[in-house]
């Protein structure tokens, strides 16, 4: 409490400093988790005709160029730090719906998936993902591009237990629809989390203009 009733205590740059180096080694490595996934699942979804493994691999496509934004932004001024957020959840919403097209094209086709496929490789990004999850823990509740890195995440992770639910059901009912319904809740968590990243980096965005003006 003294600290507020005197002087203000001096600035922690170097605190700040070597959080944006941690962050910058975190993402490092959260890229080359979503890089390689990317490509696993990419060829894993083509071969199985499964809808939410190709929209998961997209997934990790995205977040593999989101999070190499967020690594040019770090330590930048706010303003920058919250335009490359903004530019992160359009991306998220951008693949929302592309889901959504994948989800009424294998609706109408009545594609049947590779259960074992769907399963196997669900739970190899399950692992990658709770990997990089626990890695972006720390920052969950950063300023907009530390926060929207996380979410992205997150989401992964909803995605992967859903994909291995999808694979469970297509092997028990013999059809394709649960993939396709996975999917869908894929696209829904994809535009959720684009709203909430979106809406932050304005409010940043909007608060780094009024100190401006100031």
């Amino acid at each position: 409490m003294k600290d507020c009733c005197c002087a203000p205590p001096p600035l922690d740059l170097g605190g700040k400093q070597k959080r944006n180096e941690a962050f910058r080694c975190v993402l490092w490595a959260v890229l080359l988790i979503n890089a390689a996934m990317f490509a696993v699942e990419i060829a894993a979804g083509l071969a199985a005709g499964s809808a939410s493994l190709q929209a998961d691999s997209l997934d990790f496509l995205g977040d593999a160029a989101n999070y190499a934004i967020s690594l040019l932004v770090v330590g930048m001024a706010l303003r920058y730090r919250a335009s490359a957020a903004l530019a992160k959840g359009a991306t998220m919403g951008v693949f929302g719906l592309w889901v959504i097209g994948t989800v009424i094209w294998h609706s109408l086709h009545g594609t049947l998936p590779s259960a074992f496929t769907m399963g196997t490789v669900g739970l190899a990004a399950l692992a990658a993902n709770a990997a990089s999850f626990g890695l972006l823990w720390t920052y969950r509740e950063g300023e907009a591009n530390m926060r929207s890195a996380w979410i992205c995440t997150r989401n992964d992770v909803l995605g992967n237990v859903a994909v291995l639910l999808a694979a469970a059901g297509v092997f028990g009912t013999g059809t394709g629809w649960p993939d396709v319904t996975v999917a869908a809740i894929m696209a829904v968590l994809a535009m959720q989390g684009a709203f909430l990243v979106i809406r932050q980096a304005v409010a940043e965005l909007r608060s780094g203009s009024l100190a401006m003006a100031e």
